[in-house]
């Protein structure tokens, strides 16, 4: 009962101190009064605190009939502020007056859809738009709002943010609304049965840009204002518009979609990239699957004519056929007539080899008194060049005059005696060879070729192989004759490239480098070396593959002696024959293969190339090689000068005088 008594003691103690201030009204009547006197007025009568900015001068008129609580009051208060160009922004436990200007720039609250507003208070809000682009809506509203307001719009969600007086922006949301509306516009898909989607929307964006009739407006002349869009896939028209145009597009495309009088039609496709002859079979197997879909389910259904024929002069194809497998037909025309990439491909044949060789041989020949009772010896080694025997006919012959037979290259010190009647005759031959060989071999052929196209490249010379001979003898005459196969022989490089998904390439390579060997005894012929690579591989576009390749090396001894003199230390070189032959042969294939998907990279790698051999043609002009009176160096013209390549320029010879033309590619 007492803790009772307390609470409500209590309570009416504060309903003492409270009621009067809550039932506190207030009567305005001001006539030029101080603005900072009724902010003082304002603050005693509603309990608020403010914050005065000192450009807030100014003298204030109030009539008010009646009297006025104390929001009533707050709210007059902010009325008056509005007329004077200030404004009331919250800031905490403070309020700040400050000028319109100033007050969107400060931290005035933000209210959404469910706050109430009313009144003259500065606020912000961000408004969904739901319907129409924000953006389009600045423009409408950009009057309404005062110039120390704040309007704009974020395309990217779609919402206009406003900062004015609450009762302004309540006004400028409901205005929103209004606007805010779903449109009328909607999208038809109009099926078509017997025309072409894209031919009837041909037909009707040109009535759309038709000049209007006289005296009528370009929307009631030809439909303007209307959306045409043709899928080809479904054979279909999407229209969009308001409602009175999409009816009379209706209406339009219903007179366009009627059968023709015949069963076909034919039609004359001119084609850009694609060969007419190629495609004629990939078409006829596509129509004759189409002519059945279309027959399928009908009953003595006529059959209709279809055929496509392929003119090779203008490049065409000449097809008859119903509409629907006519618009199929198209639709796979388009696809196979495109502009198909090309590939460079730069081939790099690289052979560095050594041959070494070391030889150094003794041989002897002894002969007893001429009487025939002396011994004969003879030492005759094969393994370095010439024969001892060789030496000693040839010389023989030399004396009775007869030609003497061409010897292997090496270098032959012979001493002796011969003819002697009484003493014993000897010949002995020192013969000793050290050859070195070098080779270094770098080929790089190029070739561009278009996309599953093979190409092949030819650098080399035919050379004529003997392969046989017949002799026919008779009593009176002989008719000989030989027969010879000519061969390539050079460098030959043959591709196929294939462009895969992305940027990789499958290339099936073929690539030979041969060339005729030095002459070896004993073969009856022309002895050719042959190195050849016939792979398939996969590449990226830019990179660099290596083929294949020969990394050899070759050592070759021989010895010939005479047994047990032979090994005689020192003495033993006078009675034995040595050889030494060491090869190695490096030899590395790679290709290095480029997409050319347009003409601009076509131009750039083509323009490199031309350029590289123009410097190299440059080089030697100024080398000042001595040519002919009044000619000079032939030069490539510069890239991309037309009228360089037919009329290359003329060159001003100051010793002789005359003009004379330095080069010109026609005539080559």
């Amino acid at each position: 009962m007492r803790r009772s008594r307390q609470i409500l003691l209590i309570l009416l103690t504060w309903a003492t101190l409270v009621l009067p201030v809550a039932s506190q009204t207030v009567t305005l009547n001001l006539k030029d009064a101080d603005i900072s006197a009724l902010i003082s007025t304002v603050a005693e009568v509603t309990g608020r605190n403010f914050i005065i900015d000192p450009r807030v001068k100014g003298k204030v008129t109030v009539v008010s009939s009646r009297a006025m609580d104390s929001e009533e009051v707050y709210q007059v208060f902010l009325s008056i502020l509005k007329v004077h160009g200030f404004a009331a922004v919250p800031s905490g436990a403070v309020i700040k007056i400050v000028p319109d200007v100033n007050a969107k720039q400060d931290g005035i609250p933000t209210v959404n859809d469910k706050d109430t507003l009313v009144g003259d208070e500065m606020v912000t809000r961000v408004v969904q738009v739901d319907n129409v682009a924000a953006a389009q809506l600045v423009p409408i509203l950009r009057p309404l709002v005062p110039q120390q307001g704040h309007l704009a719009a974020y395309p990217a969600t779609n919402v206009l943010i406003i900062s004015d007086r609450a009762r302004n922006v309540e006004r400028l949301v409901s205005i929103i609304r209004r606007i805010d509306q779903v449109s009328d516009s909607e999208i038809e898909i109009i099926q078509l049965e017997h025309a072409a989607a894209n031919e009837v929307v041909r037909v009707l964006t040109s009535l759309q840009r038709a000049a209007p009739a006289k005296g009528k407006a370009p929307a009631a002349a030809a439909g303007g204002g209307s959306v045409l869009v043709a899928d080809e896939r479904t054979n279909s028209v999407l229209l969009g518009g308001d409602r009175a145009l999409r009816l009379r597009m209706r209406a339009l495309i219903s007179h366009l979609d009627t059968p023709l009088e015949t069963g076909g039609n034919t039609d004359v496709i001119y084609l850009k990239y694609a060969e007419a002859v190629e495609i004629v079979d990939v078409l006829m197997g596509v129509g004759k699957v189409e002519e059945k879909e279309v027959t399928k389910g009908k009953t003595a259904a006529p059959k209709s004519e279809f055929d496509i024929q392929a003119d090779e002069a203008t490049n065409s194809l000449v097809i008859t056929a119903p509409p629907d497998i006519m618009r199929t037909l198209k639709r796979v025309i388009s696809q196979l007539d495109i502009r198909r990439a090309q590939v460079l491909v730069d081939a790099v044949v690289a052979e560095v080899s050594l041959d070494t060789a070391r030889e150094l041989g003794v041989q002897w020949i002894i002969s007893g008194l001429n009487d025939g009772t002396g011994p004969i010896g003879l030492i005759n080694f094969t393994n370095t060049g010439s024969t001892i025997t060789d030496v000693a006919n040839a010389v023989i012959s030399a004396r009775e005059g007869v030609q003497i037979p061409q010897q292997q290259s090496n270098v032959a010190i012979g001493a002796g005696r011969i003819d002697s009647d009484k003493n014993t005759n000897f010949v002995g031959l020192v013969q000793a060879l050290a050859s070195d060989a070098n080779t270094n071999i770098l080929s790089t052929p190029t070739l561009v070729t278009l996309d599953n196209e093979e190409a092949e490249i030819i650098i080399g010379e035919n050379v004529p192989f003997l392969t046989g001979s017949f002799t026919s003898a008779g009593d009176d005459a002989t008719n000989p004759f030989q027969t010879i196969q000519r061969e390539d022989i050079g460098l030959t490089l043959k591709i196929k490239p294939q462009i895969n998904e992305g940027d990789a390439l499958k290339l099936n390579i073929e690539q030979e480098v041969s060339s005729i060997a030095d002459s070896v005894v004993g073969a009856s012929d022309l002895i050719t070396n042959k190195r050849s690579i016939r792979t398939t591989v996969m590449a990226d576009d830019g990179a660099v593959v290596v083929l294949g390749g020969l990394i050899e090396e070759q050592v070759g001894e021989s010895m010939q002696k005479v047994p047990l003199l032979g090994d005689i230390p020192l003495l033993g070189y006078l009675f034995r024959s040595t050889g030494t032959d060491v090869t190695k042969t490096n030899l590395m294939v790679f290709i290095h293969p480029v997409i050319l998907r347009d003409q601009k990279s076509t131009d750039h790698y083509t323009n490199s190339k031309y350029n590289y051999l123009r410097a190299l043609q440059s080089i030697q002009h100024e080398d000042g090689v001595e040519l002919m009176p009044n000619q000079s160096h032939p030069v490539l013209p510069e890239w991309g000068n037309p009228e360089a390549i037919t009329k290359p320029p003329i060159k001003q010879n100051t010793e002789s005088g005359p003009e004379t033309s330095s080069f010109d590619l026609t005539d080559e």
